[in-house]
């Protein structure tokens, strides 16, 4: 297409130059008037690419022109063609938005330049504005794409998090109505006792017609998919044969197959007789994919509801047993105690009785008793701390620090019996790791009670809590021990450990063994591991991930 260029000069022989002489013969398309008042006519009407104006023209002057075509927001460029001396007159141009100026006398080359230049300028600015707007509709295409994509991965989502049917079936029909832009659309389900297809979920449909959910639903053209198993769009005349038409004019439906089975029916509307477009067909496709699955989903939740009832039978069983097994250790404790006070009391009253004469093999006896009587306490104590730690409540995160606190605290009574230093280096922050308080209670104990039984009168049992640069939480506990005997310190961990443990001397409170004390870590994420030498004590290490 010829670029066009308006001329405006009253001179016939300064005309003639610039359009016959020059511009025609570049091969521009040229416009001649001799006035401003008729140059913004012609400028309305032709829209030229560029104008070439006198400032000194009849009527309306070259700047008077630049005002007129601003007020009527007509962005093109002007060229100005001056006298020599007029240089005030061409800047005051330039600031009413003149693009180039021209001195007469005029040359052929001169004009030819000017215009080239000024037309390169339009030609690269249309460009831009054409690529802006091809970039503009681009966006507009992948934001609606994104926006689909956004709407199918939502359905996915709800597909594999949402259990209540009722829910998923509506934020199925929300993504289905975005996707093909419809007006309205509605999932029928067939009923396998009665063959019939019941609503089960709509969107957008009237009220009267919202409120039969659940119902049988007739719509006049839906039946034929479900015969057919194709997915059918209809729009215009063609809808009007049907009962569906008194709610929209164009419709696409797909069937929801199971299994190769028709086992639903997804409807959308439009009000206006708008042919819903293949991508929206495929659209529409992939969504009564994801409703097949949530049907296919919906009867493996029922088993595994099911299997959850049990289990959750099962818990409180377990819950009731445990609550029996705490009540009998109660009762038993109690009694334990009762007795114990009795026979200490007795053994007391012997041992200071100067009124019989007991020989030394008698004294023995009774001092012998007295220390049995001494372990049966600490053995009730111990059954208290267990009872304690049944107590605890159930999280999932626990404070390590306060929790070997209050295990420190337990067990510095026994190893005050048992002449055994208990010491602890325990930071005053939180020291947060996974498990719960039970299963922590269970780990602490079974490691001071297995320090303490096995440390040496006189001697002590050091426990340490540090956190490392690895973010782990590290305990360690130390006893002054025998140690043990040559061989893989990691064995004291397996099943058959207490085989190869050296004898404790006196009892160390009730603690689990090392091997479910291992157990149990491991299953926290953590490691322990061991380290001993024969005569010199055990230092065991158990590690935790930080979770604060």
């Amino acid at each position: 297409m010829q670029d066009r260029i308006l001329i405006v000069e009253s001179d016939p022989i300064i005309s003639d130059l610039i359009s016959r002489q020059t511009l025609q013969s570049a091969g521009y398309q040229t416009f001649v008037v001799t006035d401003g008042s008729s140059a913004i006519a012609r400028a309305m009407q032709l829209a030229p690419d560029v104008i070439i104006t006198n400032l000194h023209t009849p009527g309306l002057s070259g700047k008077d022109l630049l005002v007129a075509l601003s007020s009527q927001r007509m962005d093109i460029p002007v060229i100005v063609v001056a006298s020599p001396g007029m240089e005030a007159d061409v800047i005051q141009a330039f600031r009413l938005g003149a693009a180039d100026y021209l001195l007469l006398p005029l040359r052929e080359a001169e004009v030819l330049q000017a215009v080239e230049r000024i037309l390169r300028q339009v030609h690269e600015r249309r460009d831009r504005e054409r690529l802006e707007r091809q970039l503009q509709k681009t966006n507009q295409e992948l934001q609606q794409r994104v926006r689909e994509l956004t709407a199918i991965f939502s359905i996915g989502k709800a597909v594999t998090s949402i259990t209540d049917q009722g829910y998923l079936f509506d934020k199925i029909l929300e993504g289905a109505v975005n996707v093909t832009q419809a007006d309205m659309g509605w999932l029928m389900l067939k009923d396998e006792s009665s063959n019939n297809y019941l609503l089960v979920g709509q969107n957008g449909l009237p009220p009267a017609m919202a409120a039969r959910i659940n119902q049988p639903w007739e719509d006049g053209i839906s039946s034929l998919v479900a015969i057919s198993g194709e997915s059918l769009s209809l729009h215009g005349d063609p809808v009007k044969r049907f009962k569906i038409s008194a709610l929209g004019q164009a419709v696409l439906i797909v069937p929801v197959k199971v299994i190769k089975q028709v086992m639903g029916l997804l409807v959308m509307v439009r009000r206006q007789a708008v042919a819903f477009s293949a991508s929206e067909q495929n659209l529409l496709e992939a969504v009564a994919d994801y409703a097949s699955i949530s049907l296919v989903n919906a009867r493996l939740f029922r088993v595994v509801e099911q299997r959850a009832r049990a289990q959750q039978i099962a818990a409180e069983n377990a819950l009731l047993n445990e609550k029996i097994t705490e009540t009998l250790l109660e009762s038993v404790l109690r009694e334990l105690q009762v007795q114990l006070s009795s026979v200490q009391a007795a053994l007391d009253g012997l041992s200071r009785d100067t009124t019989r004469s007991l020989n030394l093999n008698r004294r023995k006896h009774i001092h012998n008793l007295q220390s049995t009587a001494g372990t049966l306490g600490d053995l009730s104590m111990g059954i208290k701390n267990a009872l304690n730690g049944m107590r605890l409540t159930h999280k999932g995160e626990s404070n390590l620090a306060d929790l070997l606190g209050e295990a420190v605290n337990r067990f510095a009574e026994i190893a005050r019996k048992n002449k055994v230093a208990m010491i602890a280096k325990i930071p005053s922050a939180p020291v947060m790791v996974p498990g719960t308080p039970a299963q922590l209670v269970q780990v602490l104990d079974g490691l001071l009670s297995n320090a303490t039984k096995f440390s040496l009168p006189g001697g002590r049992v050091l426990v340490q809590l540090e956190t490392t640069p690895d973010r782990q939480a590290q305990v360690m506990v130390v006893d002054t021990g025998p140690g043990l005997q040559q061989g893989d310190p990691a064995a004291i961990f397996e099943p058959q450990a207490t085989d190869s443990m050296p004898s404790a001397s006196h009892f160390g409170g009730l603690g689990i063994s090392l091997p479910l004390v291992k157990q149990i870590i491991t299953s926290l994420g953590g490691k322990i591991w061991a380290e001993s030498r024969k005569g010199q004590g055990t230092c065991i290490y158990f590690v935790l991930p930080l979770l604060k």
